[in-house]
């Protein structure tokens, strides 16, 4: 299929998101919002949601899914140098998506990437530092519709350094 890319290991499977994953991407986008935020207030109903994913995200942006079996556990949207969401099924934190995900991103944009998350999210913050990325600027969350303290940061690749490989045995779709 034209347009269409994966990577397999064990059941895992990192493809680019298509039209017909809009309700799936947005139900876990809705889900790990409110499990990893509880305290956030989303600015936008379910429904805004959906239609965010379906009508903006999908068809104009760089989106990525991971899934296992039939069902999307994680999403990730690429912007020009931002990641711009990476969000995972609350019951798939800890499997080593996230990883992978942010792994494809470093490859995809090998000069760098930067990202935003709100600073109440402690674990996306150890995360992110975990995966060499480091907090270089802070607000009062003025700028976000959440209106919620967030910090930015950034990745670059050590000088020198080498590329991120694809996992052992698999294709890298960011080689397409």
């Amino acid at each position: 299929m034209t347009g269409w890319l994966a990577v397999q290991t064990n059941t895992l499977v990192v493809r680019r998101a298509v039209t017909a994953d809009a309700s799936d991407i947005s139900g876990l986008w809705l889900r790990s919002f409110a499990a990893a935020l509880p305290s956030v207030t989303r600015p936008h109903s379910e429904q805004q949601v959906h239609a965010w994913i379906r009508d903006i995200v999908l068809p104009t942006q760089e989106t990525w899914v991971a899934t296992a079996g039939e069902a999307v556990v994680g999403m990730m949207v690429i912007e020009g140098g931002d990641v711009d969401q990476l969000y995972l099924d609350p019951d798939h934190r800890g499997c080593g998506i996230g990883a992978r995900l942010i792994d494809l991103a470093k490859r995809r944009r090998p000069d760098g990437l930067s990202l935003w998350t709100f600073q109440i999210n402690g674990p996306a913050r150890r995360f992110y530092e975990r995966h060499g990325f480091v907090p270089v600027e802070k607000t009062d969350g003025r700028g976000n519709e959440e209106n919620e303290p967030d910090v930015r940061y950034c990745w670059y690749p050590e000088p020198g350094g080498s590329a991120i490989p694809a996992p052992a045995g698999e294709s890298d779709p960011a080689a397409h």
